[in-house]
């Protein structure tokens, strides 16, 4: 193993970006590495901020760092950003609004390129938190991509998770399709020195009324029978039944609301850590973790024959010469895996 498991474990700034790296490159390395550190996980409060493009979800995420390192609290932040469609890499790079924090040993920055992944995170945001967890860093927050409605993925990483939206947006309307009440810890109303602000809040408040007792939890549906794939659907994370998601109006800009937003996470922390003291809580937390790694093996594994020996190429002959239809041949691929 080229790295050095204990300098990595010790926060060795080097080794982890040499990590990151292998992760995002997709290194057959970096798996052996998240093996053998996987049992140092579980420490960090990992912070999730999604929302609609031009929320301020950067300028937020920076007051939050300064806010934790206050505190003494050591802080990384992965930053998911749009790929340029030449070079594939991260558009806004480890984001400049964030640069003033550049030379504090304690903070981490790192921005990752969806490289076309849907849901708002890369297809290995779980293994860089993972790595980053276990190196010890104490707060991780995770700053998705901004892409709107579909932008739901952070929730099951995250312990909580922040949806920011702005007055005169849209949001109000953009929050129903997203069906972000079913994601949010806490809403953020940002740029709250914008007209329309309370309203945003407002609305806000008659949609949480309205969603009382909505969608069962992880726990609930594991209670009544077990998870079937549906299931994610219906529930995509163990969350604390008890919480009810608190609304803050803030202007990142001018560092206001800040302090009341980090109350409200610091709330939403201590109800997650007594949820954290029931077994069924933690396996069904873990239960989501396994099935996400597990989803990406099987499509790894599927993608990997598919690219052996031209399959690919000669399963679209059929289709083209007719000859057998996709979903026969797909279903031929798929237990074509179990005998290899």
């Amino acid at each position: 193993m080229k790295l050095e498991i204990d300098k990595l474990l010790a926060r060795d700034v080097r080794s982890g970006a040499r990590l990151l790296r292998w992760i995002d490159d997709g290194v057959a390395e970096a798996r052996a590495v998240l093996k053998v550190i996987w049992q140092h996980t579980g420490r960090a409060r990992v912070i999730g901020i999604t929302g609609n493009p031009g929320a301020g979800k950067s300028t937020l995420t920076d007051q939050l760092i300064g806010r934790f390192r206050e505190r003494g609290l050591s802080v990384a932040v992965v930053a998911v950003d749009p790929s340029s469609p030449f070079s594939g890499g991260a558009i806004l790079g480890d984001r400049i609004r964030m640069q003033e924090h550049a030379n504090d040993e304690g903070v981490f920055i790192r921005s990752f390129a969806t490289r076309g992944h849907l849901g708002g995170l890369t297809h290995t945001t779980t293994d860089v938190v993972h790595a980053l967890d276990a190196m010890g860093w104490e707060v991780i927050l995770v700053e998705t991509v901004g892409v709107g409605q579909d932008e739901v993925e952070v929730q099951r990483l995250a312990q909580t998770t922040l949806v920011v939206l702005t007055p005169g947006m849209g949001d109000e309307v953009q929050a129903i399709k997203a069906g972000i009440l079913e994601i949010a810890d806490v809403f953020v109303v940002n740029k709250a020195d914008r007209e329309g602000a309370d309203r945003t809040v407002r609305e806000l408040e008659q949609m949480l009324e309205m969603g009382k007792g909505g969608r069962p939890s992880l726990g609930e549906l594991m209670h009544h029978g077990g998870l079937k794939a549906s299931d994610l659907e219906q529930a995509d994370r163990a969350s604390p039944d008890e919480w009810v998601p608190e609304i803050v109006k803030t202007v990142a800009s001018r560092n206001e609301g800040i302090d009341e937003l980090v109350a409200a996470i610091d709330a939403h922390a201590e109800v997650y850590a007594k949820a954290c003291q029931a077994p069924e809580f933690i396996r069904a937390r873990l239960r989501q973790e396994f099935l996400e790694i597990y989803r990406r093996a099987l499509f790894a594994r599927g993608w990997s024959y598919l690219m052996h020996e031209d399959h690919l190429q000669q399963i679209v002959d059929r289709m083209l010469d007719r000859s057998s239809d996709p979903y026969t041949l797909a279903e031929q691929a798929v237990r074509a895996l179990g005998s290899r």
